[in-house]
């Protein structure tokens, strides 16, 4: 038997057959064994000694697993060619080794244009992206072509760094070879190569120029360019024209369709591209297409959807849940959303993050910063994300002790507060606006000056801090530096601050300039909101007349409840009682009869006017109509303890010494009142003057 089968392996004219068999064995995906046994009959047969067939035994070993037989067989050879060197040097950069693969790369007596293209994709393929980059200028310099294989892992490489000055670069070289502008390869890498660095028209270009030449990777490439540049809405029309042109949409198309019905509420396409895939058996239970489902549902409101959806899902996983808390947030439903997060078996920071976020979304600020204790406990790593959202719950509850204890953990993070791969200048902004809410400026001021780099959003939320808090001519200084140098344009927020900061400074001229040049220097048209600032502006220092010309005459838009109280409040601090009442009637034709807002304010200027009977007939017309004063509240943080107070709210413990501490306060107020001019008001005077003060008391 033994004999007949050396009688076989003697009588073959050429080793085919032995490359054959490990072909089959790599594409079988046989194990190692089966190559091992292929090999031993080479060793017998005439050709153990053959370059070829040890070349092709190098790359079935590889390919299957066995790396150090692959060694064995090269380190063995008596003589090796460069493909037996390629063969090894492309395993070993398949596989990661790219420092063994480099060693290699290094001894070769002799290298080709496959070694250069092995390099190259071997380090693009593990994100080592500038020594693929250099790897690709060498293979250049030292005069070997670049074919499509080397010049799209190079554009990979670039997409991955978003380097468009080297992608062009590349660009260039490939439009110097009119064959490789065909190459549907080349040309879906250099659209996705524009589309990962922001550059959507080239990207659109590149894929124009392949008409005739596309595939669905193309497709793909700038459907995904438009989901994650914009306009999105761009996304849904070349699927539109992807389907009309007879293409079959494959999960990486599907799944960036659903992300941009996500991120526009497209709900009926959204539903259309769910019946699709709901009738195809293969993409049916796709995890990441299932993913997407959850989350498109969740954002466009439709929480029972996407929890049919989740709940008919063979294997949930951390993103789904995810998803599923993130819609119950948005639908204001934060015990589902806390319940679904208990039930997580895996978190991630990802999944408290939309749990913090939720809370912080409805206000529910405490919960918010509760459960960031609680992920500090298990030890869990904030993000960025993690403290943007703590931060505006600190600024929102006036909590600066603990808004103070995350600005340390903000900077033991080492957040620097700069743009890049992961941008955190959005924290250094929220930092500025959590000092500002809580009345510290120059601590907003000092984290501004300290910040890398600024957006717009960080001069925006210095000038508005700076302005809510009085520091009006500050205000103003820092908008002239922005417009100095600091490449931001100023937006309608920045103008908001401006204004604001002219009324709170008392510059009615200067409001007036910038107020009436808006649109002409800066390209911002006045919106509702500036009309709003230049009404308080001009209310604050007694225009009232103008203030109404203002609201009646030069408005584009319809007054709100917000500028017609605007002006109500400055007749009121100027005891315009005739103007007051027809802004107050005009007030309540716009505003909602529940709010006792308008009734208020008129009632206290009659008051202040000593128009008792007056003052009756407008409490008389809130009881008429069903309306009742809300009952206001506030609160002070005393050793890490809050008290709140409510109006007639009698339960404080140590109620009698707070109020005996108003009297003595009340009275240092009015130093020319004695007890005598006291006695002297009249009755219904002592009626409201004695609620006004005990209203404001507690």
């Amino acid at each position: 038997m033994a004999r007949n089968s050396f009688l076989k392996l003697a009588s073959l004219t050429n080793s085919s057959p032995f490359a054959n068999l490990l072909d089959s064995c790599i594409k079988s995906k046989l194990p190692p064994n089966d190559v091992r046994t292929v090999h031993a009959s080479i060793i017998k047969s005439p050709f153990s000694n053959e370059i070829f067939i040890h070349n092709r035994l190098i790359d079935a070993y590889a390919k299957r697993g066995s790396l150090q037989d692959a060694r064995k067989v090269f380190d063995e050879m008596p003589h090796r060619n460069v493909y037996t060197w390629n063969t090894l040097v492309t395993a070993l950069a398949k596989l990661g080794l790219l420092e063994e693969a480099e060693t290699l790369f290094r001894s070769m007596p002799e290298r080709d244009q496959c070694t250069w293209n092995s390099m190259v994709s071997g380090f693009a393929q593990r994100n080592r992206c500038e020594e693929a980059l250099r790897y690709l200028a060498s293979m250049h310099k030292e005069g070997f072509s670049l074919n499509e294989y080397s010049l799209a892992s190079g554009l990979s490489a670039c997409s991955s760094l978003s380097d468009v000055n080297r992608g062009v670069q590349i660009h260039s070289l490939i439009a110097k070879s009119p064959p490789l502008l065909s190459e549907v390869h080349i040309g879906s890498a250099l659209v996705d190569m524009y589309s990962k660095c922001g550059h959507v028209d080239d990207a659109q270009q590149c894929f124009d120029e392949l008409c005739g030449y596309r595939n669905v990777v193309t497709w793909n490439s700038l459907i995904t360019c438009y989901e994650q540049n914009g306009p999105v809405e761009e996304a849904l029309s070349v699927f539109n024209l992807m389907l009309r042109s007879g293409f079959e949409p494959d999960e990486v198309t599907l799944a960036s369709v659903i992300s941009a019905c996500a991120s526009l509420s497209a709900l009926k396409v959204g539903r259309e591209v769910h019946g699709r895939v709901a009738k195809d058996v293969k993409l049916r239970n796709d995890i990441i297409l299932s993913n997407a489902f959850v989350d498109m549902y969740a954002k466009c409101g439709r929480v029972k959807e996407a929890r049919i959806v989740f709940d008919s899902m063979p294997i949930r996983n951390a993103i789904a849940e995810t998803s599923m808390i993130s819609g119950y947030a948005m639908a204001a439903s934060t015990k589902a959303a806390r319940l679904m997060f208990t039930k997580m078996t895996e978190r991630n920071v990802v999944s408290w993050n939309a749990l913090i976020a939720g809370y912080t979304q409805n206000g529910e600020n405490e919960e918010a910063l509760s459960l960031f204790r609680l992920l500090k406990r298990e030890s869990v790593s904030p993000t960025h994300y993690t403290f943007a959202n703590i931060l505006k719950a600190c600024a929102d509850l006036a909590e600066l002790h603990l808004g103070m204890q995350a600005h340390v953990h903000v900077l033991k993070h080492g957040f620097k507060f700069q743009s890049g791969e992961e941008t955190d200048i959005f924290v250094g902004n929220s930092l500025i606006d959590m000092y500002v809410k809580c009345g510290c400026v120059e601590d907003g001021y000092l984290v501004f000056r300290k910040m890398v780099e600024r957006d717009r959003v960080s001069w925006n939320a210095m000038i508005i801090g700076f302005a809510q808090n009085g520091y009006g001519n500050e205000a103003l200084e820092l908008f002239r530096e922005m417009l100095g140098g600091s490449g931001e344009k100023p937006d309608h927020i920045t103008m908001i601050g401006v204004l604001s900061a002219c009324g709170h400074a008392g510059l009615v001229d200067q409001g007036r300039r910038y107020f009436s040049s808006m649109a002409r220097d800066f390209g911002v048209a006045p919106l509702r909101d500036h009309y709003t600032c230049m009404v308080d502006l001009l209310g604050r220092a007694g225009f009232l007349e103008e203030a109404k010309s203002m609201i009646e005459e030069e408005m584009p838009m319809e007054p709100d409840s917000v500028i017609w109280g605007s002006l109500l409040g400055a007749c009121k601090v100027h005891r315009n009682i005739t103007l007051g009442k027809y802004v107050a009637e005009k007030l309540l034709e716009v505003e909602t009869s529940s709010n006792s807002g308008p009734y208020v304010l008129l009632s206290n200027m009659y008051a202040e006017n000593g128009q008792w009977e007056d003052v009756m007939n407008v409490r008389k017309s809130m009881r008429r109509e069903g309306v009742t004063k809300q009952p206001g509240f506030s609160w002070i943080e005393i050793q890490g303890r809050s008290h709140v107070f409510m109006v007639k709210d009698k339960r404080h413990p140590r109620k009698k010494q707070i109020h005996s501490l108003l009297d003595v306060l009340i009275a240092e107020m009015r130093p020319g009142q004695d007890h005598a001019e006291t006695r002297s008001l009249s009755s219904k005077e002592m009626v409201y003057s004695s609620s006004i003060l005990w209203d404001n008391a507690m």
